[in-house]
């Protein structure tokens, strides 16, 4: 399925719409992730700066029969066009507002792309823990348990999203009040998570 022009990659956001939809410490509906890939060049990861962008979930629209899309799926229908060579070996980052959800199958989707792409690796940095899914812990461990690096968005994240995917026009990063109080506590339940993997 294409990804249509509302979450279609743009190469910088909003100021407002970052902040609003990154804060770690409100609920917000809209799913955003930042994306970056890199490519592994005698021992170090180079940066492919065309392969970088955001996308957002898409709306269900049930007058059309549309159910909607998570923004990570969204990200995976790009995936062909980014061409990888299955020869090369890759990196892809993702910033992204929520983590994934295990309900709508997106854990189980990136699992088997992951499968699938061995020649891919992924690091997962979230915003917040998606606890609105009562499987959201499956979720997080199937990730982990597919090769994924899943944490969580420290003051270092935030900043560099910001600085490469926000049309800042020059503005430094303002951190929100208590951005890494809220990180460290949902770091220290993902953690919780991801050590229970198994049991």
């Amino acid at each position: 399925m294409e990804a249509n022009s509302a979450s279609r990659p743009r190469h910088l956001m909003d100021p407002h719409v970052f902040t609003s939809n990154f804060n770690n410490g409100i609920k917000c509906r809209k799913t955003y992730l930042c994306y970056e890939v890199e490519r592994l060049d005698n021992g170090t990861w180079v940066k492919m700066d065309q392969h970088r962008g955001f996308i957002h979930n898409q709306a269900k629209n049930l007058f059309c029969g549309f159910y909607g899309r998570h923004a990570e799926l969204c990200f995976l229908d790009l995936v062909p066009s980014l061409q990888l060579d299955l020869a090369q070996t890759y990196r892809v980052t993702w910033f992204i507002s929520w983590s994934p959800c295990f309900s709508w199958g997106c854990a189980e989707q990136v699992r088997a792309f992951l499968q699938e792409n061995t020649h891919v690796r992924l690091r997962l940095f979230a915003a917040r823990i998606y606890d609105y899914d009562p499987l959201y812990k499956e979720a997080l461990q199937m990730l982990r348990g597919a090769g994924a690096q899943v944490s969580i968005m420290t003051y270092d994240e935030f900043k560099h999203c910001w600085d490469t995917f926000v049309d800042h026009q020059g503005r430094h990063f303002l951190p929100w009040v208590r951005l890494e109080e809220y990180s460290q506590a949902l770091s220290g339940r993902l953690q919780a998570i991801l050590q229970n993997q198994g049991n």
